[in-house]
């Protein structure tokens, strides 16, 4: 697992998960940039043995960037658990950057998640990639996350779509309703592929659906080269993907700040 996440630090952070924002540019070791809607971000790989000073520092110039541009309305800190960063945590959150629930960063091979689930009677699945699949798709997500901005979401995918992103959707269905969806992100000239957006009815949890759309997501990642799987979790989602065989590589919490909080 070491050298797996490592090839996750390598791969997959800093600019890597700036893709589709604007705006990007470097405040020391920390990328930042806005996504369309008003959303922006920070990344980066590592903080370069940055004492605690200059984090907090760093912390507060990447809050500066977010303020002075006006059509930011909120950005994300994102911060790993194996990070060599000290007092990162308490200089985001006397810089107004507010913790988000911990996930589990879950890494894995696409092999082991590819099989084929039988599904329950009434429940099929299908990619999409429609407008307003797309919605119906972002509309659940909403509703199962409690997101209010779902919308502006689903306005994001269609964009990203027609720009000619590699994007790939599922949902499953039953009796005319969306009742699960899942999102793969191919990670062009990398190993990884992501999964998101795993999000499933409460009435239809635990009876394969999600383990279904993961299998779908796996087989696509594997036909466009894509070896490893990746996905922040919640405790709902990381022991089926553990069941599949992916592993819990490290910790991940967003810090978000608000311009009106």
């Amino acid at each position: 697992m070491s050298a797996l996440l490592a090839a996750y630090d390598a791969q997959l952070r800093g600019e890597r998960e700036l893709r589709g924002a604007q705006d990007v540019r470097w405040i020391g070791p920390v990328v930042v940039g806005v996504f369309p809607g008003g959303s922006g971000f920070a990344g980066y790989r590592d903080l370069g043995g940055a004492d605690e000073p200059r984090i907090r520092s760093l912390v507060q110039d990447v809050r500066a960037h977010f303020e002075a541009l006006p059509h930011v309305r909120d950005a994300e800190w994102k911060t790993r658990g194996h990070d060599v960063a000290p007092g990162l945590a308490a200089a985001l959150r006397d810089a107004g950057f507010e913790p988000d629930e911990e996930e589990s960063v879950m890494l894995g091979d696409a092999a082991a998640l590819s099989a084929d689930v039988p599904l329950p009677d009434g429940v099929r699945l299908r990619e999409i990639r429609s407008e307003s699949d797309i919605r119906a798709m972002a509309s659940l997500q909403g509703a199962v996350f409690d997101d209010p901005d779902w919308r502006i979401r689903a306005q994001r995918i269609v964009t990203r779509l027609a720009a000619g992103e590699d994007v790939v959707l599922w949902i499953a269905e039953a009796d005319g309703r969306v009742i699960g969806t899942g999102r793969l992100e191919p990670v062009a000239g990398t190993e990884f592929a992501g999964i998101w957006g795993g999000a499933t009815l409460p009435e239809w949890r635990g009876r394969g659906v999600y383990r279904a759309l993961t299998a779908k997501r796996a087989q696509a990642a594997l036909a466009r080269g894509h070896r490893y799987l990746h996905s922040d979790s919640t405790e709902f989602s990381r022991p089926i993907l553990e069941r599949s065989g992916m592993r819990k590589a490290t910790t991940t919490i967003p810090y978000v700040w608000s311009r009106e909080g």
